[in-house]
């Protein structure tokens, strides 16, 4: 059997999903697939393929079989600790970029909370390098060892990072220059409805508490406490909590994702 006739016999899984596992089991780049397409495979390695099947039948994500998930340019690794990081959470690293870029101090100090894979905290420290000076926290302990595998491959010996095992802002110490966060937002309710792919990512991530706000109030109660004055308050949101999120903070400006949905929320520190 060779590989093509391999994935085209299984009808039931989205044809792209089967060739991004294939890819994995051959060890290949997606753009050797072409070559190796028509290439005798092995029963061991049909056998493993058959098996990573079951699993995305089962709704197993197809990131959590190849260990694998592209944001802002790079490859991040992540398991069933993790988050799967989306696309939208790229605008979240665009905004603090901005905000980076436009400010006159020599360094900022930055505090990505809730880190997960790590991706945002990675992402500036990897574009800014030394003018930043990054903490990531999570209060998952395995999560804190996927984004330090991150840190480790995608940044190298420049990894700075400090990372901390912190339940939101239990362990953080000091004010930052800009606090950025996608914390859980999604209703408790609402993650029984969702794809089964999803409800099989870390429920510790994804759930928001009864109306998907819990963490904000946190935030929204203690951030003065970690922020400097004239700093900046960086946040994910739900794409229908933006008007929740304005009671709550004044002066705020909503960023839309790709998909023209309020995904962002900035709040500056304003003394009055």
């Amino acid at each position: 059997m060779t590989v093509k006739e391999a994935i085209n016999q299984v009808k039931d899984v989205d044809y792209y999903i089967l060739r991004r596992t294939m890819e994995y089991v051959l060890n290949i780049k997606s753009n050797e697939y072409i070559i190796k397409q028509d290439q005798e495979i092995s029963d061991e390695q049909l056998s493993i393929f058959s098996n990573f099947v079951d699993d995305l039948r089962n709704g197993k994500p197809v990131q959590y079989i190849t260990h694998l998930q592209e944001f802002f340019g790079n490859d991040f690794y992540v398991d069933e600790n993790v988050l799967i990081p989306q696309p939208d959470t790229e605008v979240v690293v665009e905004e603090v970029l901005k905000i980076v870029s436009k400010s006159n101090k020599k360094k900022l100090k930055i505090l990505d909370l809730c880190t997960g894979s790590g991706v945002i905290a990675i992402s500036i420290k990897l574009t800014f390098k030394n003018k930043v000076d990054v903490v990531a926290s999570d209060i998952s302990k395995s999560a804190i060892k996927v984004a330090k595998r991150n840190a480790k491959t995608i940044l190298g010996k420049e990894n700075s990072i400090e990372f901390i095992e912190s339940d939101m802002f239990e362990n953080i110490r000091g004010k930052f220059d800009v606090v950025v966060s996608n914390p859980p937002y999604i209703e408790t309710e609402t993650i029984r409805k969702l794809s089964t792919e999803v409800q099989n990512e870390p429920i510790i991530a994804l759930d928001g508490g009864e109306d998907g706000l819990k963490f904000y109030r946190i935030i929204y109660q203690k951030i003065k406490k970690y922020l400097e004055v004239d700093g900046f308050l960086v946040m994910e949101i739900g794409y229908n909590q933006k008007l929740q999120i304005l009671r709550m903070f004044e002066n705020v400006r909503c960023i839309k994702d790709y998909c023209n949905n309020d995904r962002v929320i900035i709040w500056k520190n304003v003394v009055r």
